[in-house]
């Protein structure tokens, strides 16, 4: 793949699952990049990680809290901050039933939503100082269709925001060279589900969702990372304002 921007990538939720693999093939393709997450210690073993294959540094932020958010805004709008790519990675996902959510579970899902807002409009007026850009929000599959085994309303209400965000954003930013494109994945194994789910006992509950997917298995990190590095290449010059389902052919139909 061809990265013919200039400057470095920001990946939002980078020290695990879907981010870090993408920070880890953008790395090989020599871009610098920048991974932001909460977990300081889970951080710390990322960046470790990244740093052996190339350029890598990591900002710690809860993007809950608005002090802490700030900090990932100085840095993008530092004059020596040359942004190139941007992917909205992180996430937050625990199922409840419509009827027994509470306004703080809508809350947790909202803010990371106004979190990802405030972030992606830094980046893009970043971008238009710079000379263009691409920017990747990280989806769902929950946001095209309901599944009554993992109910989520709000996670679902907030990602089809995202959605929606990312169209807009690709229209309007389009005339600025910055292109901004969505992925839409199914049930991939990643630390998101350790919400709700033992780790011990992630592997097997996992599996029990193979068969949901027409194509056999859940998804792997790498397996979403492929298209959103191709999203943000050179390759996919003429595309934006997409939503594109990875997700083992589940929107196709379902076994």
């Amino acid at each position: 793949m061809t990265f013919n921007q200039q400057g470095i990538a920001l990946i939002i939720g980078g020290s695990s699952g879907m981010g870090f693999e993408t920070a880890k093939q953008l790395l090989r393709e020599n871009v610098e990049v920048v991974i932001v997450a909460n977990n300081e210690a889970k951080l710390e073993r990322a960046l470790g990680e990244l740093q052996e294959l190339g350029k890598a540094s990591a900002i710690q932020a809860n993007l809950y809290n608005r002090d802490s958010l700030q900090k990932v805004i100085d840095f993008i709008n530092r004059e020596q901050t040359q942004l190139a790519y941007l992917v909205n990675a992180a996430g937050y996902f625990s199922p409840k039933a419509f009827l027994e959510h509470t306004e703080e579970d809508y809350e947790t899902y909202m803010g990371l939503n106004r979190a990802t807002f405030v972030i992606s409009q830094a980046a893009a007026q970043n971008m238009v100082r710079t000379g263009g850009g691409n920017i990747v929000n990280i989806g769902s599959m929950w946001a095209h269709q309901a599944v009554k085994a993992t109910p989520s309303s709000a996670y679902s209400m907030a990602k089809a925001g995202l959605h929606s965000l990312t169209q807009h954003m690709a229209m309007e930013l389009a005339e600025h060279g910055i292109r901004v494109n969505a992925v839409a994945p199914a049930v991939v194994k990643t630390p998101i589900y350790e919400s709700f789910i033992e780790p011990s006992e992630l592997d097997v509950a996992l599996e029990g969702f193979n068969d949901f997917h027409p194509i056999g298995r859940i998804g792997q990190p790498d397996d979403i990372a492929n298209t959103v590095c191709f999203l943000l290449s050179g390759e996919a010059a003429w595309v934006t304002g997409a939503t594109w389902d990875i997700d083992g052919g589940v929107m196709a139909g379902r076994n």
